[in-house]
């Protein structure tokens, strides 16, 4: 494990290699799993007040997912997470020409539309954080259809911290980012 400040790592994020594949792997993390995408609180208003921006990017069924259910969920876990289309699919995903799921947030974004990239949840994954009373734990959450990621970043030399380096900092800030890479290089 790697203590830094107020968070504590899996080795598996220095020690893994990881880097998208959608050409392979097509977007199955939106798609994949029974709920949508977990959502921190401070996100909830962002998910309101975006949304009218958002909506012209997402599906019929998405937009409809949304309408129905809200812009968030409290889902079975017991946390806040995205809405899915029939219990699959994130409400905000939708497929380009070559079939691969993009994040309609995210495409509102690039089109600056909005200064909300997407939930940081989804621009983390493959970590997943489990919050706690005094820190964060971040851990790799290992998933099958990630597998050509693996590949693929083993391919490249580009472990998981690296790969995450802007929503890590997104998350964290720049400053405890560089300093986890002082720690890791430190420790080899």
């Amino acid at each position: 494990m790697i203590t830094h400040g107020k968070t504590i790592l899996t080795d598996e994020i220095r020690d893994l290699f990881f880097v998208c594949n959608l050409e392979k792997c097509k977007g199955a993390c939106c798609v994949e799993g029974d709920l949508g995408a977990p959502l921190e609180k401070e996100e909830l208003p962002v998910l309101e007040k975006i949304y009218d921006k958002v909506k012209p990017y997402l599906t019929e069924e998405g937009r409809k997912a949304v309408e129905e259910q809200g812009t968030h969920v409290w889902d079975e876990d017991g946390e806040y997470s995205t809405p899915t289309v029939g219990g699959r699919e994130c409400a905000y995903a939708v497929y380009d020409e070559k079939g691969i799921l993009k994040c309609g947030i995210e495409l509102a974004w690039l089109d600056g539309k909005t200064d909300f990239r997407k939930p940081i949840s989804c621009h983390l994954y493959p970590i997943r954080i489990t919050r706690y009373d005094d820190f964060d734990a971040l851990n790799y959450d290992r998933w099958d259809i990630c597998s050509p990621a693996c590949d693929f970043g083993a391919a490249l030399n580009v472990p998981i911290y690296k790969f995450l380096k802007e929503p890590l900092i997104r998350k964290y800030g720049e400053e405890w980012y560089n300093g986890l890479c002082r720690l890791i290089e430190e420790e080899e």
